[in-house]
């Protein structure tokens, strides 16, 4: 479609961004409700999702936790709105990252890092790590997120736009490979951001996993890159303190990947984000049809696959 079409919805968004985020949570209000009475926007997914995963629930908690996941979703859109003009100061009052330091260690260390992230909270604002650290790009290192691009070009060059706000790249799925090894040959250490909580496409399914309390495939493909770059691991644990406050706390996991067992690096992190999840389930992305397609533990075949690689580049 033509890029003029959208100059509405692009002035819309812009014109947001300006309000105060005192007024941006009034239009959240809104939102909410319309997602939750009126549009009904895959609340059968998030019902069956939350009931599933937390069978002890009472249907009253339930019903608590799926409406506040519809409130914290509605904040998730305004706040990312917001990006386009917050200041460093405000995201720096409304962000706060703990266990930082070790980070900017290995980077002394000279070790580039992978993060494992998830869709907690609100994702977006996290680029601005990038305000905390001692060590700052684009001088001496990289912030970098992978993503994959959207089909629609205006909104995908509208969420680029956001994630480079604070001095951060984005890589392509296709290329991020590629994009690390050059940043390897430029000499500058970096960290790179994988949202690694997706279902995997379904012919990608090589490791299952108990998650939730469902048979889970999860996403190996960040691990294995991991491990083939010999990087340094961490999982940034992101927690909503209250509206418009976040904390994320860096939680170590591996030196260097390479001399890790196969998939270990993957079982930690899904303990992790469960652990995440379950210390407040309404923040957690739980629209998305994670269970969609049913898996057992018999599809799993990650051990010999993650293995062959291993072997492959590690000499």
């Amino acid at each position: 479609m033509k890029e003029w079409v959208y100059l509405p919805v692009k002035w819309l968004l812009h014109g947001l961004a300006y309000l105060p985020l005192g007024v941006l949570y009034v239009i959240a209000d809104v939102i909410y409700f319309l997602l939750y009475y009126v549009v009904r926007y895959r609340r059968k997914v998030v019902y069956d999702n939350i009931r599933s995963s937390f069978p002890d629930m009472t249907e009253d908690e339930v019903r608590r936790t799926v409406k506040q996941f519809y409130l914290n979703f509605a904040d998730y859109f305004v706040e990312t709105v917001k990006l386009h003009h917050i200041s460093d100061e405000e995201i720096k009052r409304r962000m706060e990252f703990v266990d930082i330091d070790i980070i900017d260690r290995l980077w002394d260390e000279g070790r580039s890092i992978v993060s494992y992230f998830s869709h907690c909270g609100n994702w977006e604002w996290a680029t601005s790590i990038t305000l905390h650290t001692r060590h700052r790009p684009p001088r001496d290192c990289e912030f970098a997120q992978v993503y994959r691009p959207l089909r629609n070009k205006f909104f995908d060059k509208y969420f680029l736009d956001l994630r480079s706000r604070f001095h951060s790249l984005s890589f392509p799925k296709s290329s991020v490979l590629r994009d690390l090894i050059r940043l390897r040959k430029d000499g500058k250490v970096s960290i790179t951001g994988f949202m690694s909580d997706q279902k995997p496409s379904h012919g990608d399914v090589t490791h299952v996993l108990e998650f939730l309390n469902h048979p889970t495939a999860i996403i190996t493909g960040t691990e294995q890159l991991a491990r083939r770059l010999g990087m340094a691991v961490v999982y940034l644990d992101m927690e909503k303190i209250s509206r418009g406050h976040y904390r994320i706390t860096t939680r170590f996991m591996a030196e260097d990947a390479s001399v890790t067992e196969p998939y270990t690096l993957t079982d930690m992190y899904a303990r992790m984000l469960e652990s995440t999840i379950r210390r407040n389930p309404a923040i957690w992305l739980w629209s998305h049809k994670r269970w969609k397609i049913p898996v057992t533990f018999a599809d799993d075949n990650s051990y010999d696959k993650i293995k062959s690689s291993h072997s492959s580049n590690n000499p």
